[in-house]
Order: C-alpha cells, then structure tokens, then sequence
C-alpha cells in the first residue's frame, strides 16, 4: 500500500494523520465502535488531485472499509486538539459514492487553504500556512438519528451533566448550524434526564446507551469531551471524539453520602406540591416535636442537643414535594432506649412502606448488646417504661393542660387578627410556637400510647377470636360516635334532611351559593355552626396555601346536596363489635375482661388521637390566619406583589423581614425566584416514592427522576388491600386527584391516591372508596366507616391498574377490589 495511504490502527500519529484520525485510531483500538476508515496524507494530494499512486492505493483500500457511501473529513494537524478544535474550518462531505472519493479528498485538502482558516489560525498564534490537512475516508453511518454530545456542558461549565443535541437522520445540519435540535441534560451521576422533549428523538434506551458512551469516551480520553455520534438502527457509532475547549468549572470532590428520602407515610399529610411557606413551617414543627418525643422516651439532654442536625433535617423537599429524610428517622430511633435489643421491631415505627437498606441502617446506632451493655439497656428501658407508664397515668390531665394552653393561645379572634400589623403578627406567631409547638406533650404521649395499644389489642383479638376477631376490632375502634373526624359527616347529613325535598335549595347547593343556601334559616343556622368549627378542615388543611371554607364553602355545600340527594342509612357503631366480643367469649370470662379493657383503652387513645388531630388542625389553621394576614401587610407595603405571593416565602424569611434578623429586603426577588422553581416542578410527574440521592441531597433534587407508572399485568383481574369498613359495591369507578377540580357522580366508586379530611364532599357521593395510601387509622377509613361507605386502603398502584370509568367491585371487608365485566 501507498506510503500515502494510513489504516485505522496506523493512524495513531498526530503529526502525520492529523488530531482527528489519531483520536479515531485510538478510540477504535480502546474497543469503540467507530465506523471503519482509512487516512490519505496530505502530501499524497497535490493541487491537481489525487497524486497516481496515493489514487491506486485508495481504489485498492476502499473495499476494506465497505461498499459506500462514504464521508469524507477533514483531519488537520492541530485539529480537535485540547487548545484548538478547529470546529467548522475545514470541509466535511457525506453520501460520497466509490467513484467519487477522489474528488471528494481534494475538494476538503483544499479547505485547508481558506482565507477563514487562514485568519482563524493566525487569531489563535497558529502559522496560517501549514493548514492542509490529512483525510479521512469513513464509512458512513445509516443514521435513524445522530448528533453531538458532550461530557461537561460547554456553555455553564459544569462537570456534573452531560449535554446531548439530536437529530433525526445524519446530523451534519445540526453540527452546521442549520437545524436546531432535541436538546437533553442528563445527570452524569444517575443518568437521569433532567431535561428534554417528552417526544423527542431519542428515547430513554437511547439516551441511556449514550450516557454509557459519553462517560466511556470521556474516562478513556481523560479529559473532557466532545463527541459526534449516530444510531444506525440499535447500534450506536462513534463518530468523532475531541477535548472540550471552553473553560470548564472545577472538579468537585466526590462525596459518597447517602440521603434517602421517603413520603410513602406523609404524602396523606402534605400531597402534592407543597409551598416554601408550608415546608419550613412543618421543618420547624417536626424538629421541635420530635426533640419533645425522645426527651419523653428518656433521651438525655445532652444527647438531643448534640443530635440537632438529625432533628433539624427530618424532612426534605424533593421537587416541590415533601418526604421523610428516612435516615435522619432512623438515626433519631437509634436514640432511643432499646434500640441495640431490638432493632427490627423499631424500624417498623417509622411506619414506612419498604425499610432502610441493610447497609446503611446497620452503620446508624450501636450494635447488638452484650454483657454488661445489654444490662445498661435493658436499664435504659426500664426507666422509659416507667416514665411511660407515669405519662399514661397522667395523660387525662396531660391532655386537659394541652387544651387549655391551645385555647389560651388561640384566643384571638380572625378579626383581630386581621387588623394586626405585621410586627404584632410576628407576635402572635411567636406565641404559637412558645406555647404549643414547643410543647406538643398530649398528642406525642397519646399517640405513641395509640400505636402501642392499637397493635396489641389487635392481635390479642385475632389471637382469641380468629378471623372475627379483625372486624370487631374494626368496628370498635374506627366505628365511634364520639371521633371528632367522624362529626362533619353526620353534620352533612343532618343538613342533607333540612334541604332534602327542595329543589330550588338544592339546586343552590350545587351551584354553590352560600347566600341562596342560607335563606333557609335553619339550614343557614347548621351552615354557619358548621364553618364556625370546621372551616379549617378543607382539602389539604395541613398545606398553609390551602383555600379554607370560609374563603370558599362549594366544596361544604356540594356534600350537603348529595346527601339531601341521597340519605344514608345509619351505620352500625362500636356496640356492634362489643357485642360480638360477648358472643364469641362468653364462656371465657377471663379473656372477655381483658379483651374489654385493651379495647376500651385501645378505643379511648384512637379516639384521642384523631380529637387531637383536629386540634392540630385549628392550629394550623391559626398560624394560616396570621400568616395571610402578614401577607397582606407586606402587599399594603409593596414588599411583594400579592399577599398570597407570602406563601413563596420561608417563615424565617418572613419574620426576619419583620423582626430584622433577615438578610435580604428584596422579598419580591424570592417570590419570582420560587415562582419560577413551582412552576417547573408542577410540568413534572411526582417523584417516586423513594427517592436515594449520593452528595449534596439539596443541590441535587433536580436530579431525582420522575416516577414512572406503575406497570400492571393487564390480565390481572382482582388486587387486595385492606379492608376498613364492610360493605360489597360493584359500580363505575372514577379516579379523582384533585377534588376541588373532578367530580364523583352519585354512585360511583371513589378511586383516589391519597385522601385527608377536604374530601367529605367528594365522599358524599361514593358508593365506595379505594385508596392507594392509608391504614385502619386513616381519615378515609374512620370517615367511610361512620358513613356506612365501604372503604379498601392501601390498594397500591390503583391509579395506574383501575381505567377510569371502568366497572369494579369492592369487598370492605375483605379488602380485595376486582375487575368486573360490562
């Protein structure tokens, strides 16, 4: 062969074949796929053509690298190197047939003689005389799509992403300039897209085998780098490999911390997206409640002190969205007495839908006790249970303290509130956390004794009653009059009897109008009672955002319609179950008494437990009121556009803005920025569930990818859940999301992802109730037990498995939900 002539494998010198070939020799030698292609040396060219021999040896060389077409390239001696890319200078010419190959060379051998390349080589201190360059003779790729990818985005500078452009078919337009492309950013990390079209070019195997060859590329290169690529059907080529020119940010140094983040538990209290002014206010509850809950359990403090960052960080927002800092979770469980006897049984405290992994729950806490530790432990213990005990002996009066400090505290009118200025505002908010976040005793008490109590009488009752020990506990612990949960309900209906027979009121109802609703003085007279107590309890009434009752009572009034539309029956309450304890162990006197008395205590935690809920409830729908209210001043100030833009801010930003701790006045500044970050995060899907993250957890939430349906087998025709209150429905079913926006029509089957005490109206309609999230405690089994709706929770996936519209049956009892035909 011609000496003008190179192989692949012999054109790993720059010098001689030029920076591109040499990158292409040693990319195809490191194992890439890189189409077959030879080297012409520029002094095997003249500018008459193609010199005789260098002619000869390329007809006898081309068959080796393939039948054609062929692109023919340019590969100048300093071209694609790390200081100069030359990108653009020389001429590249693609779809060449055999015959046309030597024209072809000389036509991109004579690119190197240019004015631009000339001007451009001198710009750079280069010799604008020595620019002809050696040729590449590739087979070309049949591209399905092809384009550039780089390992570093060459614009922002930062090494933690790459940065793909695509195209379908050859991509010389797009790295010419005359198409714009499908442009995606991917997390180098996780591989994760963090950006690009939902119907682009490319799809996710597509994306995720380039991600593996940018990476490799890179890695192997040892630098940076700026790829040519294309997909001949499923084959991915390597086209093209050159360092990356632009200056690029600093390496960061790697950090293997790992933060996994869980909502499979607080999505029923904080769904969706949830706003900065929501977050911080729950970030500030939790770590203060929970300090209170260890120090309970008999933490020192001393311990809980030194422990501040794990309080502190107990939840994280992942996209808007709020979770469980799960390992800050576990490593406050491992605080407390006990925890190296039994870890197993305490990571189920955490209530969550899947544990920690092993590897990262078994470097959190002390190991197993022994010897002399294992009595220190059981030590520790000892004094918890007997602090536990003297809490439970005292919680009547614990409870009684509790409610007198709420009400003491929530003594100010809304009317007051509302003509506050802003630092009597922050006043009041400050009171709100002094006397009733700081000092969370009755709830934390009762509902630890709650859980307790609940799972013990449980299984004490399927111990001694078989299976008909599971429904009377059912009925004796969700079916109670006396639960404050279940009160709007029965509320509804009574207001559904005044209305019932009239259908100018009804019909006002629907609409929701308040004023033509109240002109029935005894309904207006139930309407007012009603928000005067439950105006607070809306759809998402954790959410400070949330749209109260008394700022809009359609949701109220639709549920009073459908029940003067469709009465209820009375629903069979916790003497049913009693009964049937006394059936089942009459003969057992012994069993009976204490059965008796675990469920009566069981019972009177459950029923503390949701009473105090709502508490919970009013107090948040407090700390709204003042809130709104400082965002209605900040507005009357010009500090922000809007009062409801308050709820962009975080509660340290706000009461620093009042109080002068804060660092910034440009309010109006945060506002557009988390203005920008919700809108973004609202075109996104949720994340998944569970959510691990490697590094800084807070720099990377972009990061966390969206979750994907859940795929289900379409020829499964039943999934079981748990059954929360009996009853057999088969009917329409409709996925409702979002209730202040979808209707149910009378009858239907409510299929739902989450629910929470906003949805009564919604429920007023159901013939039944199927829920992805939830226990036997959830509002939606307590309120679907005292309306008499049979209810399944915890069916996962229903959304994604259930077809809108689609027939369904429902077994409340023995929680399965089925397909049904027609």
């Amino acid at each position: 062969m011609s000496s003008f002539i190179l192989q692949a494998h012999e054109a790993g010198d720059p010098a001689a074949a030029g920076g591109k070939a040499a990158a292409l020799s040693a990319l195809t030698q490191a194992g890439f796929d890189v189409p077959p292609f030879l080297v012409i040396l520029p002094e095997g060219v003249s500018a008459r053509g193609l010199k005789a021999e260098t002619r000869g040896s390329l007809q006898a060389a081309l068959p080796g690298i393939g039948p054609g077409p062929f692109a023919v390239r340019s590969s100048g001696r300093e071209e694609d190197g790390a200081s100069h890319s030359h990108a653009g200078q020389f001429l590249s010419l693609l779809d060449i047939a055999e015959p046309e190959v030597a024209a072809a060379a000389l036509k991109v051998w004579r690119s190197g003689s240019t004015d631009s390349l000339k001007a451009y080589r001198a710009s750079r201190g280069l010799d604008p005389a020595s620019g002809a360059p050696a040729i590449i003779v590739q087979r070309l790729v049949k591209a399905r799509a092809a384009g550039v990818a780089f390992s570093a985005d060459p614009v922002g500078g930062r090494r933690d992403r790459f940065v793909i452009s695509a195209i379908a078919g050859l991509g010389d337009k797009l790295v010419g300039g005359e198409v714009d492309g499908d442009d995606y950013v991917v997390d180098a990390a996780t591989g994760a897209t963090l950006e690009g079209p939902p119907d682009g070019v490319l799809g996710a195997t597509d994306i995720a085998a380039l991600t593996g060859l940018i990476a490799q590329v890179a890695a192997a290169r040892g630098s940076a780098q700026d790829i040519e690529w294309a997909f001949e059907g499923e084959r991915l080529f390597l086209l093209q490999a050159r360092p990356i020119t632009t200056q690029l940010r600093d390496p960061a140094w790697p950090d293997p911390t790992v933060t996994i983040f869980d909502n499979s538990n607080i999505v029923e209290s904080y769904p969706g997206l949830v706003s900065p002014l929501t977050y911080s206010f729950a970030q500030y509850a939790y770590a203060r409640v929970y300090r209170r809950f260890v120090a309970l359990l008999g933490v020192a403090p001393v311990r809980i002190a030194e422990s501040a960052p794990i309080f502190d960080n107990m939840l994280g927002r992942v996209d808007g969205r709020v979770y469980y800092n799960l390992v800050n979770w576990y490593r406050a469980l491992a605080l407390l007495p006990g925890f190296s006897l039994n870890r197993a049984h305490m990571e189920t405290m955490m209530g969550v839908s899947e544990p920690l992994p092993a590897a990262i729950s078994a470097s959190i806490g002390p190991g197993p006790a022994r010897g002399f530790t294992k009595a220190i432990e059981y030590a520790r213990m000892g004094r918890a249970g007997f602090g536990l005990l003297f809490e439970a002996l005292r919680l009547k009066r614990t409870i009684r303290g509790f409610y007198t400090r709420l009400n003491g505290a929530l003594r100010v009118r809304p009317e007051a509130i509302a003509a506050m200025p802003l630092s009597a505002l922050a006043t009041e908010y400050r009171t709100i956390e002094a006397r009733l976040l700081d000092r969370w005793d009755a709830p934390l008490v009762n509902d630890f004794l709650c859980m307790i109590a609940f799972g013990a009488s449980r299984k004490l009752l399927e111990r001694w009653c078989g299976p008909d020990g599971v429904e009377i506990h059912n009925a004796v612990m969700i079916g109670q009059g006396d639960i404050v949960s279940a009160e709007p309900a029965r509320r509804i209906a009574t207001m559904g009897a005044l209305a019932a027979g009239k259908p100018q009121l009804i019909a006002a109802l629907q609409r929701g109008d308040l004023a033509a609703s109240k002109a029935d003085a005894a309904l207006g007279r139930e309407i007012d009672a009603y928000l005067a107590k439950f105006c607070d309890r809306c759809t998402e009434e954790l959410k400070l955002e949330s749209i109260t009752l008394d700022q809009d009572p359609a949701p109220l009034l639709a549920a009073i319609a459908a029940a003067a539309l469709t009465p209820r029956a009375a629903h069979a309450q916790s003497g049913d179950g009693m009964a049937a304890l006394e059936r089942i162990l009459g003969d057992r006197p012994i069993r009976r008494r204490i059965a008796r008395l675990m469920l009566g205590w069981a019972r009177d935690r459950v029923r503390d437990r949701e009473n105090l809920r709502f508490e919970r409830t009013r107090i948040f729908g407090h700390a709204r009121r003042v809130l709104v209210a400082m965002g209605q001043q900040l507005a009357a100030l010009d500090a922000i556009d809007a009062p409801r833009d308050v709820f962009l801010l975080t509660v340290p930003e706000l009461l620093g803005a009042i109080e002068g701790f804060g660092t910034t006045a440009d309010l109006k500044g945060l506002v557009t920025i988390r203005k920008a970050e919700m809108a973004r995060a609202a075109e996104r899907r949720d994340p998944p569930e569970r959510v691990t993250v490697t590094g800084p957890a807070g720099l990377r939430s972009e990061s966390m990818a969206a979750s994907e349906p859940i795929r289900s087998d379409a020829s499964e025709t039943v999934r079981k859940g748990t059954g929360c209150s009996a009853g057999t429905v088969r009917a329409r079913a409709r996925l409702i999301r979002d209730p202040r926006r979808e209707a149910l029509v009378q009858g239907e089957i409510l299929v739902a992802r989450h629910t929470d005490p906003g949805w009564i109206a919604v429920f007023s309609n159901a013939s039944a109730i199927v829920v992805e999230r939830g226990s036997l405690l959830s509002h939606s089994a307590i309120v679907a037990r005292e309306m008499g709706i049979p209810c399944v929770v915890g069916l996962k996936g229903a959304l994604d498995w259930i077809i809108d519209g689609e027939m369904i049956s429902v077994d409340g009892a023995s929680g399965e939900v089925g397909k049904a035909d027609g």
